[in-house]
């Protein structure tokens, strides 16, 4: 482990020197509807280099996150190329960048031994040991392995319970620790910890639930009505009760018990607005799922997807373009969308300005000056009332 240590601490200190003070866009330029809109897009991009699209749309504002997976990794030099890739794209920045990616571990892991990074095991696995000290050792060393690479959001733990073991999406591929809420709890709460030593954002996942589903929505329509029960709520409770829910990511599950126009989770504003936020109380950055999944875009065309994530409450839509028979979704398409909608009246200044407030609010909070070396005092200044 001394090698990969050297490697982090030495990677740390040439962040720190290297990311210059990248406040060229004007205060003015940053406070502006276009820019609040920006803050609220997740784009995914193809190849193992920055792709110049991307650092584009990220210079002129228009994009305020990225996605990565395993396809944007380089092959050989796989440290140095993805932290070469990280940096340029902050580079491009005017605010900091939420620069994320899957790594639950087990079959969810973008960053696999192959390409020199450690070892993972998956939540099922952890969940067998009822060890807390190899949940602890997993998490903080790939939580270690991510803040050295330019990473800043884990798009984990997945708190969905084993309770269908034939559902392909969550319990065939390992990634619930258990059918069992507290016990799941248990261990997504060490998992979250030591990503905050690292200061990793973790987002829990797949709210309100997909581990009772008998379809996975990378596919097509999860209807849960008859298989869902209120005990796949209580992760998420309890992590908010402790204080250990930063950011939550939806799932395109259909449940007509919380919804009974049967949208989908991540367009239902009764699932996000009424429940998780209002009933709940959550506080915190909401991430949609991947926009491409297939239970999305076989559904629903793009402008009325995004039209009621963001009515429903979304604060961050994530278009991986990963999705095979997808297709692509650019920043300027997607930013084109929302302004328009805003301009005609369908989705309120406001609106967006309650996302950005969120999403501000976590980059201060995130984005410290040990990770990307920015001033946060030149930040933009929010506005409009607070609901």
């Amino acid at each position: 482990m001394k090698p990969f240590r050297s490697f982090l601490l030495s990677s740390r200190l040439l962040l720190f020197i290297s990311l210059p003070l990248i406040y060229s866009t004007s205060c003015a330029q940053r406070d502006s509807l276009e820019f609040k809109i920006g803050q609220m897009i997740m784009i995914g991009f193809p190849g193992t280099t920055a792709d110049p699209d991307v650092v584009n749309a990220i210079r002129a504002g228009k994009i305020g996150s990225v996605i990565f997976f395993e396809k944007n990794i380089p092959k050989t030099n796989s440290f140095a190329g993805l932290k070469k890739i990280t940096w340029t794209y902050q580079q491009a920045a005017s605010v900091p960048l939420l620069i994320g990616i899957d790594q639950e571990g087990g079959k969810v892991n973008r960053l696999k031994e192959k390409y020199g990074f450690t070892r993972s095991v998956s939540a099922a696995y952890i969940g067998k040991t009822q060890s807390l000290d190899t949940a602890r050792f997993y998490a903080d060393a790939t939580a270690a392995t991510l803040a050295g690479l330019g990473f800043n959001v884990n798009f984990a733990p997945c708190v969905d319970l084993a309770i269908n073991p034939e559902n392909s999406a969550i319990v065939k591929p390992e990634r619930s620790y258990s059918k069992n809420p507290d016990s799941v709890v248990y261990f997504a709460r060490e998992v979250i910890r030591q990503h905050r030593k690292h200061n990793i954002l973790t987002s829990p996942k797949h709210f309100p639930g997909h581990g009772s589903s008998t379809a996975d929505t990378h596919f097509g329509i999860a209807d849960v009505t008859e298989t869902w029960s209120d005990q796949e709520l209580k992760p998420y409770k309890d992590l908010l009760a402790g204080n250990y829910a930063d950011a939550i990511m939806t799932s395109h599950i259909v449940n007509k018990n919380l919804d009974p126009a049967g949208l989908p989770g991540t367009l239902s504003k009764r699932v996000i607005d009424s429940l998780l936020r209002k009933n709940m109380g959550f506080q915190g950055l909401v991430f949609t799922d991947d926009m491409q999944m297939h239970a999305i875009t076989k559904h629903f065309g793009l402008e009325e997807a995004i039209r009621l994530a963001i009515l429903a409450g979304v604060d961050i839509m994530c278009f991986s373009n990963n999705i095979q028979g997808s297709e692509e979704r650019t920043a300027d398409k997607v930013h084109r969308i929302i302004l328009e909608y805003v301009k005609s009246g369908t989705i309120s200044a406001e609106r967006i300005d309650q996302s950005y407030r969120r999403i501000i609010a976590a980059k201060k909070k995130w984005l410290n000056a040990d990770t990307i070396r920015m001033d946060f005092k030149a930040m933009p200044k929010t506005s409009g009332k607070k609901k």
